[in-house]
């Protein structure tokens, strides 16, 4: 079973790791997810979830994780982990740990700029960091437009360093006919990045 970790952050289109994370669950991966506080606050303006609150006990960590599956209409048996912003003695933590990608989905210019400069003050920049150093799978999913030079500048950094950097820009040779269909080829294409069979838009040829 393939390990993943997917990081939701505050900038707009949560919805984006969302589905992402509903994809590699029906897939057969295994989960974890970390979303920072305004990407809490985000989500619930965004789409009407409001994730539980993780801090307090592993009790209220499987609460979220229920909560995320009953929202996106999972089985509650998958595997998914739902981890706080805070815990820095989870497992994505350490470079010793069995991840095999990582993505930040949608990806802030803050989180961007705070990995770029090698800063790992919660779990989700560590994780970061930790995937860059061990040389695994990073793939970063920027909403931001337009970008100044100082995002350019962070995003070449990251590139430079190994991450894969999957803006969410979608596509229209598809004839996309919902705001679905546009997610599904921004999610679509991280998953080809990850090597993820997916049906989530028709490719160019078929």
């Amino acid at each position: 079973m393939k390990t993943y970790v997917v990081v939701i952050t505050g900038a707009s289109g949560s919805v984006y790791g969302l589905r992402l994370v509903e994809q590699l669950l029906s897939a057969g991966g295994s989960v974890t997810v970390v979303v920072t506080r305004a990407g809490r606050d985000v989500m619930e303006f965004e789409t009407g979830f409001r994730l539980p609150e993780t801090a307090a006990s592993s009790e209220h960590s499987i609460g979220a994780a229920q909560a995320m599956l009953a929202f996106l209409e999972l089985p509650a048996t998958l595997p998914l982990r739902v981890v706080d912003q805070s815990d820095l003695f989870d497992a994505a933590a350490s470079g010793s740990a069995r991840i095999d990608a990582m993505v930040v989905c949608p990806a802030s210019m803050g989180f961007v700029g705070s990995v770029a400069a090698g800063i790992a003050t919660d779990l989700p920049e560590r994780a970061a960091d930790v995937m860059l150093k061990e040389r695994r799978p990073l793939v970063l999913v920027p909403r931001e437009t337009p970008m100044s030079l100082i995002h350019l500048r962070n995003l070449t950094s990251l590139a430079e360093a190994g991450a894969v950097i999957v803006p969410a820009s979608p596509g229209f040779y598809h004839k996309p006919g919902s705001i679905d269909d546009v997610v599904n080829f921004v999610v679509g294409k991280v998953l080809d990045q990850l090597g993820v069979e997916h049906r989530l838009f028709t490719r160019w040829g078929e």
